[in-house]
C-alpha cells in the first residue's frame, strides 16, 4: 500500500479535492495591499478584553486598507463549548462598535467564504488531511494514552524534548515495515480509534543538543528567531475534529486571510503553523503577535490580567457598567499605538477613525492596562459626544442593562438639559466615566429616585439655623431670578443670620461669624439635591422647575423641625 492508497482507505468518503476548494474559494478581488483579517474567538462563554483588543487591530488594519474583516467561530474544542456563547460574542462585539464585513452574525452568515463556523467545515479539513497523507506528510497514529505517557517518562529521563516525533511513534514510518502496515490496515478496517499526525521534517534534539532554530517574520516584532518545529502534532483528533493548529491554517488560506493578529501566547506555536502552511503548499499570512495585556499589582509589578482576579478582563464588566464604546475604543488606541495620545492632543475634535493606525507603533513588551486611565479617557470622550446623542445612548444601554431606570427617559429633552450642565464652561465638568455613574449622579433630578444622601453641616450650621435658612430661602425664592440676583439673596440670608458673606472674611475672623455663605448654600444644596457636592445650584433649579424646588424645600423644612 502506498500513501495515496492509505489516504483513500482512511477518507474513502471524501470526494472533493483541495483543488476543488481552491475553485470554490478563489482569491479575493481587492485593491492592491488590501488586508483581509479575521477574529476567531472560541465559544466558551467568556469573551474578554483581549478579544476586543485584537478585534480592534483587525478592524482598523482591514478597513484602513479597503480590505475585509470577518468573524469566524473556532469551535473545534467541543469540550469547552458553552450554549449561547456565540450570541454573547456577537452582541458584545456589536456593543463596542466592532463592524464585520463577513462572517457569523446574529441573523446567520454573511459572505461567500463560509461556512464561518469551523464545526461546519469538517469535510474541508478532511480533504486537506487526506492530501497530507497522500503526499506522505501525515500519518495515522494508534498510540494509546498509556503508551504516550511511557514515552514522555523516557524522554524526561533522557532530558530531551517531550512529545511524539521522529523515532517515537512506530506508525510514523509505517511504509518501511510490513508488520506495521498490516496492523494499520487491520485497525482502520476494524474501526479502532486513531489520530492523524503531521509528519514533521524538523530535526529533533538529541540528548544534550539544542533544537535547531528558524527565522520567521512578524509584522509587529520583526524577524523572530524561534525553535524549529519537529513535533508530529495532531491535526485530526480521534473524534474526527481538527485541532486549532490545522483548522486555522486551512481556513486562513481558503478565506484568503492576509494578516493574522493574535496574542503573543501563540508565539511558541508559530513554527508549527508555518510548517503546516509549507506542507500544504500554501503561502502563509503575515503574523502580528500583539503584546499581552498587563496590569500593575499591589507591589507595582506587572502581571497578566487574570480571569479569576480581574473582573475588568471580561467585556461584560464594561457593558454592565456602561462604558461608552467610543471611550473604550479611544483608550485601546492609547495602548495600541504609542503616538495616539500625541495625535489626540493635536486633534482634540477629530473622530478617532481619522487616526492612521500602524503596527510599527505597537508595543511588544506587555501592554499596560490601567482602569483609572480608562476612566480619565472616558470622561474626556463623553465631553465630545453631544448631550442629545449621549441621552439616546444611555436609553439604549438602560434598556439592556438597567431597565429599572426606564423612567429617566420618559422626557428625553429633560435628560439632555441635565447632561449638558457644565459642558460649555471654561473648565468643563469631567466627573463621570460610565453609565451607572452618570445615572447615580443625576438621579436627584427625579422625585422617585431623589433622596437625602448627605447630612447638613450641623457642626457649623445648628439645627435651628437649618430651618431658618430654608424658610428664608423659600420665602424669597423667585424662579425668574438670574444667577446674580439669586446668589445675592443667599448672601443676604447668610449675613442676616450671622454668617460671613464671603468665605475669606470667615477665614480671617472665624470668631466673628457662625460660618460663611458657602455653609448656607450647602444647606440649600442638600435640601434640593440631597448631596453636598453637585453642579451649580441655580442651573439645577432652572432644570428642576419651580414646583419641584419648592416642594423639596417644604419637605426639608418639615423634616428639620
Amino acid at each position: 500500500m502506498n500513501n495515496k492508497e492509505l489516504s483513500e482507505l482512511i477518507f474513502s468518503d471524501i470526494r472533493k479535492s483541495p483543488s476543488d476548494y481552491e475553485k470554490i474559494y478563489p482569491k479575493r478581488k481587492l485593491p492592491d495591499n488590501a488586508m483581509v483579517t479575521r477574529l476567531g474567538p472560541s465559544p466558551t462563554g467568556f469573551i474578554h478584553l483581549g478579544n476586543l483588543y485584537g478585534a480592534f487591530v483587525d478592524e482598523r488594519l482591514a478597513h484602513q486598507s479597503d480590505g475585509v474583516f470577518y468573524l469566524r467561530i473556532e469551535d473545534t474544542d467541543d469540550k469547552r463549548y458553552v450554549d449561547n456563547a456565540v450570541d454573547t460574542i456577537i452582541s458584545s462585539l456589536d456593543f463596542f462598535g466592532i463592524n464585520f464585513d463577513e462572517g457569523v452574525t446574529a441573523y446567520g452568515e454573511n459572505g461567500e467564504y463560509g461556512p464561518y463556523i469551523q464545526s461546519e467545515r469538517g469535510e474541508i479539513y478532511r480533504s486537506f488531511a487526506k492530501k497530507l497523507i497522500a503526499d506522505g506528510n501525515a500519518y495515522p497514529c494508534f498510540l494509546s494514552e498509556n503508551e504516550i505517557s511511557d514515552i514522555r517518562t523516557s524522554q524526561e529521563e533522557k532530558k530531551i524534548s517531550p512529545g511524539i516525533y521522529m523515532g517515537y511513534s512506530k506508525y510514523r514510518d509505517w511504509d518501511k515495515s510490513p508488520e506495521i502496515e498490516k496492523e494499520i490496515i487491520s485497525r482502520i478496517k476494524k474501526g479502532d480509534s486513531f489520530v492523524i499526525r503531521l509528519k514533521s521534517t524538523g530535526t529533533p534534539n538529541a540528548e544534550g543538543e539544542n533544537i535547531k532554530r528558524t527565522e520567521i517574520f512578524d509584522e509587529i516584532r520583526g524577524v523572530l528567531n524561534l525553535p524549529e518545529n519537529f513535533q508530529d502534532v495532531v491535526i485530526i483528533k480521534a473524534t474526527g475534529i481538527p485541532t486549532y493548529h490545522f483548522a486555522h491554517v486551512v481556513d486562513d488560506h481558503l478565506m484568503r486571510t492576509t494578516h493574522v493578529i493574535r496574542g503573543e501566547e501563540w508565539l511558541p506555536s508559530l513554527p508549527i503553523h508555518i510548517e503546516l502552511f509549507e506542507k500544504l503548499g500554501f503561502e502563509p499570512p503575515i503574523y502580528c503577535h500583539t503584546a499581552q495585556l498587563m496590569k500593575l499589582d499591589e507591589n507595582g509589578n506587572k502581571r497578566k490580567l487574570s480571569k479569576r482576579k480581574d473582573p475588568e478582563l471580561s467585556l461584560s464588566f464594561y457593558r454592565d457598567m456602561g462604558y461608552h464604546p467610543e471611550a473604550v475604543r479611544e483608550y485601546l488606541l492609547t495602548i495600541l499605538n504609542s503616538n495616539y495620545e500625541e495625535w489626540r492632543r493635536d486633534n482634540p475634535d477629530l473622530d478617532s477613525d481619522k487616526f492612521k493606525f500602524t503596527t510599527s507603533k505597537m508595543n511588544t513588551s506587555g501592554a499596560l492596562f490601567d482602569l483609572n486611565k480608562l476612566n480619565d479617557v472616558s470622561k474626556d470622550t463623553l465631553l465630545r459626544i453631544p448631550a442629545s446623542e449621549l441621552a439616546i445612548w444611555l436609553r439604549s444601554w438602560s434598556t439592556d442593562f438597567a431597565p429599572e431606570y426606564s423612567y429617566l427617559f420618559d422626557d428625553i429633552e429633560y435628560l439632555e438639559k441635565i447632561l449638558d450642565i457644565g459642558r460649555n464652561d471654561k473648565k468643563p465638568r469631567k466627573d463621570l466615566a460610565y453609565a451607572r455613574q452618570i445615572i447615580d449622579f443625576i438621579s436627584y433630578f427625579w422625585d422617585n429616585s431623589f433622596k437625602i444622601e448627605d447630612e447638613f453641616p450641623l457642626e457649623i450650621v445648628k439645627n435651628d439655623d437649618v430651618n431658618n435658612i430654608l424658610r428664608l430661602y423659600l420665602d424669597t425664592y423667585d424662579h425668574n431670578d438670574d444667577n446674580s440676583a439669586w446668589f445675592d439673596k443667599i448672601r443676604n440670608i447668610a449675613t442676616d443670620l450671622g454668617y460671613a458673606g464671603k468665605p475669606k472674611d470667615y477665614k480671617k475672623n472665624p470668631d466673628d461669624f457662625k460660618g460663611h455663605v458657602g455653609h448656607v448654600s450647602t444647606v440649600i444644596r442638600i435640601a434640593i439635591m440631597g448631596r453636598s457636592n453637585s453642579p451649580d445650584i441655580w442651573t439645577i433649579q432652572q432644570i428642576l422647575g419651580e414646583d419641584k424646588v419648592k416642594n423639596r424645600l417644604l419637605k426639608a423644612i418639615s423634616n428639620s423641625k
